[in-house]
């Protein structure tokens, strides 16, 4: 098979085993096994996909980007373990949380680890010729996504969000890694700066459609499905794209109503009560139209990439998109 032929099922293998053989110690046990227990939690390794494909579209080795790509899948779960117990999820992916089934302790012991061997992965490269770009692009994201985190933290205790600090806040937390991910694997096969950017672009774009189909899912998805109970966002008062459009958009009794809802402690009655004014407001069409606005202008960046091969790249942007989970 041609280096530039390659798709997902062909590097998913590669990746695992890459994951696999470079696994943390295993002492102290229980660092290894709450670490375990994140990354046996499988998503569809969207991340490292990415990087692997981008590197793959410019003719590169893969071989050489297996480091970043672990370095950005472990970086990302070491979020995940995090966002968990500030978010009071007990769930991940429909397994426990890593702090539900070993402790809040252990837990924030386990991603600060993760965040440093995502580290000691990168050093793998540092014989690469762009190593330095390389270190400072994972640097500035990892940066980035605890401004977004902050953001997010902050909003929990406002009652007015616009919808643009709402998209600079997801595209801090979950943009910028899908963004880098492109660039860092378009960064190790060599790709010419204005390649780089548009596939940035590309990512960019596409993390915010995928947030804001994130958000979507969790008050209109199929529970067997997204692996958590559904209304999980509007039980927590989160300000996602779904609440800030409505509360930007409601009238004066509609928001008494979101403001008395957001005291409801019984459930039903609340995720009844916010999906009723949802339904009045549109919030369902009008977030499903955002994201068709996303996800097109991301092809349109991606349109602009000049590299041997993208089909691959478009494949998975469209099962990212499309998923229903």
């Amino acid at each position: 098979m041609n280096v530039i032929e390659k798709t997902q099922s062909d590097l998913l293998p590669i990746f695992e085993s890459y994951l696999v053989d470079t696994g943390f110690a295993k002492e102290p046990k229980l660092l290894y096994d709450s670490y375990q227990h994140i990354m046996s939690i499988k998503g569809k390794r969207i991340r490292p996909l990415l990087t692997l494909m981008a590197c793959d579209a410019f003719g590169g080795e893969v071989n050489k980007a297996l480091p970043v790509a672990a370095a950005i899948e472990i970086f990302h779960n070491f979020t995940l373990v995090h966002d968990d117990i500030m978010d009071n999820a007990d769930v991940r992916r429909g397994k426990p949380a890593v702090h539900t089934k070993f402790g809040i302790n252990q837990a924030i012991i386990c991603g600060d680890a993760m965040a440093s061997h995502s580290y000691k992965q990168l050093c793998h490269i540092k014989d690469h010729a762009n190593f330095a770009d390389i270190v400072c692009l994972f640097t500035r994201t990892a940066s980035e996504i605890m401004d977004g985190q902050q953001m997010d933290m902050d909003f929990e205790t406002r009652n007015e969000v616009k919808e643009d600090e709402y998209l600079t806040m997801i595209k801090y937390k979950t943009s910028v890694l899908l963004a880098a991910a492109l660039q860092l694997g378009a960064q190790v096969a060599g790709a010419s700066s204005e390649d780089q950017e548009n596939l940035y672009n590309f990512g960019l774009n596409l993390g915010l459609a995928f947030q804001i189909k994130d958000d979507w899912l969790d008050t209109y998805g199929e529970a067997d499905k997204v692996g958590k109970k559904i209304g999980g966002d509007i039980l927590n008062n989160k300000k996602t794209h779904l609440l800030v459009t409505a509360m930007n958009s409601a009238s004066e009794d509609q928001m008494k109503e979101f403001e008395r809802l957001f005291e409801v402690t019984n459930e039903n009655e609340k995720i009844d009560g916010v999906m009723k004014l949802y339904d009045q407001l549109e919030i369902n069409q009008k977030t499903y139209a955002k994201m068709e606005q996303l996800y097109a202008d991301s092809l349109t960046y991606l349109e602009k990439v000049n590299a041997p091969n993208k089909e691959a790249l478009q494949d998975l942007a469209h099962s990212v998109y499309h998923r229903d989970f």
